[in-house]
């Protein structure tokens, strides 16, 4: 730019000098003055016209510019548009390489969709995870200060269970094409979209998890905490000689063989044993640390303690739920299978050659109602309500109340597995259950919820057997539970001693106290 405005200043500045008469001071003498100067000016110009006739003062006889002023002054304009081009391109290629902040970079790897896949199911496995852990300890802060006390964290909870519902919601029609396979971009969203519903939901469970510590105060006052854990454990502990004797009545009545009706909780009452014994050693444990005045331990032998009791409390329930349910099928049965050959009878009036199978079910289930064989009347109504999908049974009448509990105590039972085991359940054990308590929730479907209930419990039972039990080896596993505590998500199980607990918040408060992402 300075040697443009310098070749701009050299063309212009002969122009601006040229004048047509010289100047001079006036006075009493001007007429001699003139003649003097005019005689010099007629001299200079005879010695210039004799040298160079074309070369005075760089201009032509006319006034015109000499070709030769012109040059130099071109010259240095397309000198400095040269530099100016070539510093443009070095300047752009900089840009191009450089990754200070605001300056364009190379772009990063695009991540394969399988990877991506495999980060939105973790989220899933973490997400749940927190949420069954807040739950747990939520329960212990109500038994102490009561429902309305707990109710800001309550509503975080339901706000953060609603974040994880859109999030199973979204891998269940990414399951089923929707965004379709070849679509990787709008794939990749919805995937973006499963890990960013998670990360919202721990973000409420991290947002009251502060408050929650105040509200509990464990290291001001331990010993109220103490005390109604040690409550619900003795509780618990009285209630399991009586579900044991229940699921042995239980057996008896329904010793269906190879399938009897109580496999959804064969050694349940073995497993909440083992759960109150782990919280038998760290509620002593807590008190122990309480005396000597060492707050930190006895904090985490106390949430140890209180995962414990609360999946012992799980596992009892879970008896005691499916004795109700298999004494309400029992009464249930013989209404359902009236209704369901009442709507048979009809529907052969249309269609009678699309009926065999549902026949040949309803046949079945009469003949062992009337037999003095054990049946599982659960299965029973299953069958029945299956036998009619064909054709349209709606949701109303003996059929649709049938469905409806035969979900229901598939979907609890395969819940409290996935809760009791989650140290080992996967993601898709857990979308199926999402999406069966969803389509039971909505009443849109139990006959298909009952069917994603019972693939959850197949699929969570198989990734327990392939994560088997660390902690089987260790000569005093079978006496401290830590191998039950880890399977069931209640210790972490980096350490030895299967390492610190759980509680309620979501990943962020697990990194503000130190615990590694599960």
């Amino acid at each position: 730019m300075v040697g443009g405005a310098a070749g701009v200043v050299w063309l212009v500045l002969p122009v601006m000098t040229i004048t047509g008469e010289v100047p001079v001071a006036a006075g009493r003498d001007e007429p001699v003055a003139r003649a003097s100067v005019q005689d010099t000016e007629s001299e200079a110009a005879r010695r210039s016209t004799a040298q160079d006739p074309e070369e005075h003062s760089g201009y032509y006889a006319d006034g015109s510019t000499s070709p030769a002023d012109l040059v130099l002054p071109l010259v240095a304009v397309g000198g400095v548009v040269v530099l100016a081009g070539y510093g443009y391109v070095r300047r752009t290629r900089r840009a191009r390489t450089r990754t200070t902040p605001g300056v364009v970079s190379p772009q990063p790897p695009v991540t394969p969709l399988p990877v991506r896949e495999r980060q939105a199911g973790t989220a899933l496995v973490q997400a749940d995870d927190c949420l069954r852990t807040s739950r747990e300890e939520l329960a212990f802060a109500e038994d102490r200060f009561g429902v309305d006390a707990v109710g800001p964290f309550a509503g975080a909870l339901r706000e953060a269970e609603r974040e994880l519902s859109a999030a199973f919601a979204i891998r269940v029609r990414y399951e089923h094409g929707v965004p379709a396979p070849e679509e990787e971009a709008a794939r990749r969203q919805a995937l973006a979209g499963i890990v960013g519903r998670c990360a919202e939901a721990g973000r409420r469970l991290d947002a009251e998890a502060p408050a929650f510590d105040q509200l509990r105060a464990l290291e001001r006052d331990m010993g109220d905490a103490l005390g109604v854990a040690e409550g619900r454990f003795r509780e618990l502990a009285g209630r399991t000689g009586a579900v044991e004797a229940a699921l042995a009545d239980l057996d008896t009545r329904h010793p269906v063989p190879g399938a009897p009706a109580t496999t959804a909780v064969t050694g349940y009452v073995e497993q909440a044993k083992d759960r109150l014994v782990f919280a038998t050693t760290h509620l002593n444990q807590a008190r122990q640390a309480t005396d000597l005045g060492d707050t930190g331990r006895a904090i985490r032998d106390l949430r140890a303690a209180e995962g414990a009791i609360s999946q012992a409390d799980t596992f009892l329930t879970g008896v005691e739920r499916l004795a109700n349910s298999l004494l309400e099928a029992t009464q249930l049965v013989p209404a359902a299978l009236t209704g369901a050959e009442a709507e048979l009878a009809r529907a052969r009036k249309t269609a009678p050659s699309d009926l065999a199978s549902a026949h040949a079910t309803l046949a079945a289930v009469r003949e062992e109602l009337t037999s003095d064989a054990p049946y599982d009347p659960l299965d029973a109504l299953r069958r029945i309500v299956r036998a009619l999908l064909p054709l349209g049974a709606g949701p109303d009448g003996v059929l649709g109340f049938a469905a409806r509990l035969v979900a229901r105590t598939d979907i609890s039972a395969a819940d409290g597995f996935v809760g009791t085991h989650r140290g080992a359940v996967g993601v898709a054990a857990r979308t199926r259950l999402a999406e069966a308590q969803r389509l039971l929730d909505t009443d849109a479907d139990p006959a298909a919820a009952d069917v994603l209930a019972l693939e959850a419990q197949e699929l969570a039972e198989q990734d327990v057997r392939t994560h088997g039990n660390p902690y089987a080896g260790a000569t005093d596993e079978p006496t401290s539970g830590v191998g039950g505590a880890v399977l069931g998500g209640i210790l972490l199980g980096e350490d030895p001693d299967g390492g610190p607990p759980l509680s309620f918040g979501g990943p962020d408060t697990r990194k503000r106290r130190g615990l590694p992402p599960t």
